[in-house]
């Protein structure tokens, strides 16, 4: 239901002691320098006012914050103790707040505050009142206290217990902020594993499997102190197989990094990550009903709504989501849907806010994001489209170079001699050479085609010179000769077709290479071109 990756420092969480470098009136934000690769952004509304009359600073509404003049709160140069809310993600630095909140494992400590809340996933209004009585007991003069949903049927000594560790706590970060000068770090947020163990590890939880001894310590003896009864739920993993293979996390994970999304039934969810949104399309596929279809289109939006809500919370998908839904008539399905989906969603942990379904069948909602998502942590961008998704095909990179070479007409010499990509060369010769054939004739060049197997796709080198110069240096093949070649499957055609390369990118046209694909074979050379040559293969024993 949920991968977490962590390979960095953690970012989110922890408190900075930063100093100001810049006020933008005209964004109401200031950027702050805490001392990470880019400045930090702090909006004028997550900063809290010294001086608000009777008020508590942290208890003041973000609405009322909103109009006050940032240049009257901060100035260029002043030093602020801030929080990160939401971690650098692309060009953009942290997100940060000076209403700064130490979570503890049943409740949530804000210093300079007396706002105390309880967490509304807790539904039982006795024990909503039973834990708002025990807050006003617990909760220490100058803070604030939220108290978290594993609260629930906790004794009143349990939550005192983690009020004042989160005290204690609190005086490192004020003692860490006197000694250290800004920019710097005055309190890092805890390691996964240990937030894992004090924001997820609860009763519904069955098993804590950890492959890892040290940590297994580490973090019994952590639980032993905040949770004994769940001890017994943590267990060593210490066989030979890696974890992820023994419990068949690895496929998963496989799956994780594909676009396409498959559904029992035999439909698919298409699943498009940008910086601007997500987009999520749901696709009928294979599944074509029994009855009619209506009934066929609830049951394909009904399955899609629920693995649409697994992916959200698996890839840690955030910002702003569009889930294209397959039309629906009836408003009644439209609004037996949304209430599937916000059923569906209130299992998640991260904050949402769904909208209705759009006429065109769209669900558009927002998933609180705080960094990366799983698969911008756990993969990079392709060095070849920067993200798009598409490359130039074949035909066009071939395009690209025949502009290229009618620019460098006007260059001294008879010829070109072009490298670039393998599938590029098959695609500028053509079917039996025709198409380098008319190039030469129309460009009044001789051309010399080379593979270069080192180039990304779109990559091609052109050097102008004279024919007599490029076959003393290329072309040192003779009628009849024997040599060897690696042979592959032609990138046109569907790859149906086998074609030999020298060592030195040669593309050799091979009679009758089949089953030799991927192998290495000697060829006897028949007719030789510039660009190119064909063979026949030699075989075993002649």
């Amino acid at each position: 239901m949920e991968y977490r990756v962590e390979r960095e420092e953690r970012v989110v969480g922890s408190i900075f002691k930063g100093i100001v470098q810049n006020v933008l009136p005209g964004m109401d934000a200031a950027f702050v320098d805490i001392g990470l690769e880019r400045n930090a952004f702090l909006y004028v509304a997550d900063i809290i006012p010294e001086d608000v009359g009777d008020n508590s600073p942290a208890s003041v509404r973000r609405s009322e914050l909103r109009r006050r003049k940032i240049k009257e709160l901060i100035k260029p140069g002043q030093e602020l103790m801030v929080q990160v809310t939401k971690g650098p993600r692309g060009t953009k630095g942290s997100r940060v707040t000076t209403r700064i909140s130490l979570p503890g494992r049943y409740v949530v400590l804000m210093p300079e505050g007396n706002h105390l809340g309880v967490s509304r996933k807790i539904e039982d209004r006795k024990e909503r009142d039973r834990l708002r009585r025990v807050g006003e007991k617990i909760v220490p003069p100058g803070f604030g206290v939220i108290l978290r949903t594993e609260c629930e049927g906790r004794t009143v000594a349990e939550l005192q217990a983690d009020v004042a560790f989160l005290q204690q706590l609190w005086g490192q970060v004020l003692d860490a902020a006197k000694k250290l000068r800004a920019p710097a770090v005055v309190h890092r947020d805890q390691t996964l594993l240990y937030r894992t163990i004090r924001d997820v590890f609860g009763d519904e939880i069955d098993k804590l499997v950890i492959d890892d001894p040290e940590e297994y310590e580490k973090v019994s003896l952590v639980a032993g102190m905040v949770a004994p009864k769940l001890r017994e739920k943590i267990f060593l993993y210490d066989r030979d197989q890696p974890i992820f293979d023994h419990y068949g996390v690895e496929k998963d994970l496989d799956r994780l990094l594909e676009h396409k999304v498959g559904l029992k039934s035999g439909g698919y969810l298409v699943v498009d990550e940008t910086e601007a949104l997500t987009a999520i399309d749901v696709n009928t596929g294979k599944q074509v009903g029994s009855s009619n279809l209506n009934e066929t289109i609830m049951k394909a939006n009904m399955e899609a709504a629920e693995e649409i809500c697994r992916q959200l919370r698996l890839r840690d998908m955030g910002g702003i989501i569009v889930a294209d839904f397959i039309d629906m008539e009836e408003a009644t399905d439209r609004k037996r849907l949304l209430d599937h989906f916000e059923k569906m969603l209130a299992r998640d942990r991260a904050r949402t806010r769904v909208g209705k379904v759009s006429s065109l069948g769209l669900i558009e909602l927002t998933r609180k994001r705080t960094g990366e998502s799983v698969t911008e942590a756990i993969t990079t961008v392709c060095p070849t489209c920067e993200g798009r998704g598409r490359i130039a095909s074949s035909d066009t990179v071939a395009l690209w170079i025949e502009r290229e070479m009618r620019r460098k007409l006007h260059d001294p010499g008879d010829a070109f001699y072009v490298e670039c990509h393998p599938a590029v060369v098959e695609s500028m010769i053509g079917g039996d050479g025709e198409a380098i054939e008319d190039l030469e004739h129309e460009l009044k060049r001789g051309l010399y085609m080379r593979a270069n197997f080192d180039f990304e796709f779109e990559d091609f080198e052109i050097a102008s010179g004279t024919m007599d110069e490029f076959d003393r240096r290329y072309m040192g093949y003779r009628r009849a000769q024997v040599l060897e070649c690696n042979v592959r499957r032609s990138a046109l055609d569907g790859g149906s077709k086998a074609i030999g390369w020298t060592d030195g990118g040669y593309y050799i046209e091979l009679l009758d290479g089949g089953e030799h694909v991927d192998g290495r074979v000697k060829v006897v050379l028949q007719d030789i071109r510039r660009a190119f040559s064909v063979a026949d293969v030699i075989l075993p024993g002649r």
